[in-house]
């Protein structure tokens, strides 16, 4: 395999991946470049799991900073001709990350939704949801660059997504950009819920919906991901109400876990995560969304907030539309006393091990379904529960 399409098929590896002799003694470790990170599966690093109590991590920038949640609306865009509503969508991106960063100040890291900029229309087929997809990097990221180097700011952000190692998929990405408009990290959806919808399943493509594959593409530490950053530990997911994986995030040295939603979330779901890990952790939820075409305005808006490592909420925003949700990180004083979440592993590891999930994993690997209805005549008789 050529380097470039090794660096396609990697290319969603998480940063930062520390040597084995830096796992193994818990310490700061250096990041991998992103031009390294092509080696096969076979050449992945291990776990970057410590055993002490202690995470890996790379030298902080500076010893605290500032995170902006953005409430912003979700408008999908026309899947017949996508690309006026994307620029649309950015550039309105763009305005709210100038407001974001003016009057009251800089943000070193400004957090979006999970649809900024494709918007979500529920009756996409699997081809209009592709066309609608961004590539990572593209026209739209590169606009969002420019702001990140205009203002010195980190930018996380969500998206629908192509990838040329995925030509048949629909990937549902979380994009970590660093302060220069790099893109350092791009952390792939965990898994979708199934069996709770009446006739239809997403078709979005999970980590969980090919695990096999993407173990072996990726390595086992991709797959639950954690982004060792100058501003710390950040881990992002768009999944909800499950618990073990912001565990296993925790487990790894994440110290700030950034979840998105879009059309609501349970607000102790997400106090939880802080309280029980002892890590900061932010939604970032849509705002009302006038014009959306599909839902009322305020359908599931609101709620974007910051709990602190005590499950404290520290931020909230007062209001459904469109709105800045800010907190002060005190990240060096944080690192100093944080450590793992101590968990008794040796009591319920042989329930965890004997417990199989309602759906197996990798049910997408042999059939994508085209459609939400094509999803569900798929799925109808994959549970391995019994009705």
């Amino acid at each position: 395999m050529d380097e470039a399409n090794q660096l396609s098929r990697r290319s969603l590896l998480a940063t930062g991946l520390a040597t084995g002799a830096g796992l193994a003694a818990g310490m700061a470790a250096t990041p991998v470049p992103a031009t390294a990170r092509v080696a096969s599966a076979s050449a992945a690093p291990p776990l970057s799991l410590t055993t002490d109590g202690r995470y890996v991590t790379v030298p902080l920038a500076k010893d605290a900073w500032t995170l902006g949640v953005v409430q912003s609306r979700v408008i999908a865009v026309d899947a017949a001709s996508p690309e006026k509503g994307r620029r649309a969508n950015v550039q309105h991106m763009c305005d709210l990350i100038d407001y974001a960063s003016g009057f009251s100040g800089k943000k070193d890291l400004l957090f979006f939704h999970e649809f900024p900029i494709t918007g979500y229309n529920y009756k996409w087929s699997l081809a209009e949801a592709r066309r609608v997809a961004i590539e990572l990097p593209g026209e739209e990221t590169e606009a969002l660059a420019k702001k990140a180097r205009q203002y010195g700011t980190w930018l996380v952000f969500g998206s629908y997504v192509r990838d040329p190692a995925w030509p048949d998929n629909l990937l549902s990405i979380t994009t970590i950009m660093d302060d220069q408009g790099r893109i350092v990290d791009r952390h792939w959806k965990a898994r979708n819920i199934k069996g709770v919808f009446f006739g239809f399943e997403l078709f979005t493509t999970t980590t969980y919906d090919v695990l096999d594959r993407f173990v072996e593409m990726y390595g086992q530490d991709a797959v639950v991901p954690v982004a060792r950053t100058p501003i710390g530990n950040l881990s992002t997911s768009q999944v909800q109400r499950e618990p073990e994986l912001f565990r296993a995030m925790a487990m790894k040295g994440a110290e700030v876990i950034l979840r998105t939603a879009t059309g609501g979330f349970t607000p102790a779901d997400i106090q939880a995560t802080a309280m029980y890990n002892g890590v900061y952790t932010a939604i970032a939820n849509n705002a009302a969304s006038p014009n959306n075409g599909l839902y009322f305005e305020d359908a599931g808006g609101g709620g974007s907030a910051v709990y602190d490592p005590l499950g404290e909420m520290v931020a909230s925003a007062p209001t459904a539309f469109e709105t800045l949700v800010t907190h002060r990180i005190p990240i060096k004083d944080f690192r100093a006393r944080h450590r793992q979440p101590v968990v008794h592993s040796e009591l319920v590891m042989p329930v965890y091990a004997a417990y199989r999930s309602k759906y197996p994993p990798g049910l997408f690997s042999s059939y994508q379904p085209t459609s939400i209805e094509d999803a569900g005549k798929y799925l109808a008789d994959k549970a391995r529960w019994p009705k």
